[in-house]
């Protein structure tokens, strides 16, 4: 079998070195197996299996964790091994400094770091920015099924996010939510899905059900890095331009930010048709810009880009959306503000059961509603009359309308729920589940329940009116957020009393 050179098992006192291990030991396989398959495409035959692994890292404590009790992450559950196996180290290096620096502060041990027993699949080590054209004959790719390791979806599953996860005997426990196979995979989704690399994803992400936004989100991103000023609708006065260093649109088109003598960047190709989920990126240089992701309509659709977003580990992310109201007092765009869900959606029962809750985060509600206060300049009753919080409903039945009555209006109502949509159950959800904080703010659209539908005049009207105030509420609701410490916005309501040590 032929494996790249072997790397012997170090240990390491500090996050740094250790990071630097897993990148050499990573480089070091990506490369081999990049080398082989170059050499499998252009006719040699390697006499054996080409296998490559990813690196892992670990930890062997004795004693229970010496952390701030408030601190949600950082910290293993209790005596015994913790490992897991790492991927992309140069996309995840700040993270991972993060992470290993807390271990060591709070177990007072060592990290191991050394090659573990997961092969890479040959798919992952080429899906990289500048990947091989790989064009062979079909009795060739036949052959490379028996050469190289493809990517096994047993090791990909999400038990030790959804809390099924049982070590075999002798193993180590894990370290972190998500498994190196399991990362590279929904990496490679959100290229598929949303027309973008990974590294141009921000850690706050605002998705929306409607391209209005998007525009609005497109309009004010340009705005912000060409400094032009031109647009009907400016960024929000508190908001720091100076802070944004670029914007990025499908295809990872890449609009830098203007320097002091005027100059931009160079054109760059548009692709000729947009992703099913597209995502623009307004990038700062640490990361804490801004995603915004037009996920379309429906539950699956939702789940799915949460799914491969989660690995990206955000520090927050908010549903901004339109809602059909449910209650008589209600006027079109008045605003919702999440604090409970009805989850008829169905698409995580399997993953989450409904027995149990998704609580709300007082950081984030706390940040959305003041960001409704700054964006409006309303306070007391006057916030009151526009804003109204309590439970929203999601259902996979976009025309739940036409069931017979009394039907799903009678469980509405016995839940109290004040509005309906198909998307935010399902992100408040995963985002418990994937412990990534999460909010819902919508804008009702309509009162179907009581005779109020969109008209066309009427639709153009409200979106003109409503999506810019409402896309501003996001934005400023982020710059609260960031303003927060992590420690803070990633809430201990999101974590079990087993819990991985990674946040």
């Amino acid at each position: 079998m032929n494996e790249p050179h072997s790397h012997r098992t170090e240990s390491f006192a500090d996050a740094d070195a250790a990071v630097s291990r897993a990148l050499a030991i990573y480089e070091s396989a990506v490369a081999y197996l990049r080398d082989q398959l170059q050499l499998f495409v252009q006719g040699t035959t390697p006499a054996a299996k080409v296998r490559a692994f990813y690196p892992f890292v670990r930890i062997t404590t004795n004693t229970v964790a010496r952390a701030d009790s408030r601190l949600s992450f950082g910290f293993v559950s209790g005596p015994g091994t913790f490992e897991t196996s790492l991927t992309r180290i140069d996309l995840f290096a700040d993270y991972l400094r993060e992470q290993l620096t807390l271990l060591l502060k709070n177990h007072q041990g060592v990290l191991e770091v050394g090659v573990s027993d997961q092969p890479i699949p040959i798919h992952f080590a080429i899906s990289q920015i500048d990947p091989i054209e790989v064009t062979m004959a079909a009795d060739r790719r036949t052959l490379m099924r028996d050469l190289f390791d493809l990517p096994d979806l047993a090791a990909m599953d999400d038990g030790i996010a959804n809390g099924t996860h049982e070590s075999r005997p002798g193993d180590a426990r894990p370290l972190a939510l998500f498994t190196a196979p399991r990362i590279d995979y929904s990496l490679q989704r959100l290229r598929h899905y949303t027309g973008t690399d990974a590294e141009h994803f921000q850690k706050f992400v605002l998705f929306t059900n409607y391209q209005f936004y998007i525009d609005e989100f497109v309009q004010m991103g340009m705005d912000v890095v060409r400094g032009t000023g031109e647009s009907q609708h400016p960024a929000p006065a508190s908001f720091d331009r100076s802070g944004y260093t670029a914007f990025v649109e499908p295809g990872n088109v890449v609009t830098m930010r203007e320097d002091g003598d005027g100059r931009g960047d160079a054109p760059h190709p548009v692709p000729v048709r947009l992703p099913q989920m597209p995502a623009y990126h307004l990038k700062r240089p640490d990361g804490t810009g801004i995603t915004m992701v037009n996920i379309g309509v429906g539950p699956a659709n939702a789940k799915n880009i949460s799914d491969h977003i989660a690995v990206l580990r955000p520090h927050a992310w908010l549903m901004l959306g339109h809602c059909a109201g449910l209650r008589t007092t209600q006027r079109l765009g008045d605003y919702i503000l999440a604090h409970g869900y009805v989850r008829e959606d169905h698409v995580l029962d399997e993953e989450l059961p409904l027995w149990i809750p998704i609580p709300p985060l007082a950081e984030v509600q706390q940040a959305l509603e003041r960001a409704v206060a700054d964006v409006t300049r309303l306070s007391g009753f006057d916030l009151k009359r526009i804003l109204r919080t309590g439970t929203v409903a999601s259902t996979d039945n976009r025309n739940w309308e036409l069931l017979p009555h009394p039907g799903p209006e009678r469980r509405f109502s016995q839940s109290r729920a004040i509005a309906l949509d198909m998307e935010s159950a399902t992100l408040a959800a995963n985002g418990f589940r994937f412990r990534v904080p999460y909010g819902t703010l919508l804008c009702v659209s309509d009162k179907p329940l009581h005779g109020e539908i969109k008209l066309p005049g009427m639709a153009n009207q409200f979106y003109r009116e409503r999506v810019d105030q409402h896309l501003r509420v996001g934005i400023r609701a982020v710059e609260l957020l960031r303003d927060q410490r992590l420690d803070q916005l990633h809430s201990r309501k999101l974590r079990s009393f087993a819990e991985v040590a990674f946040r």
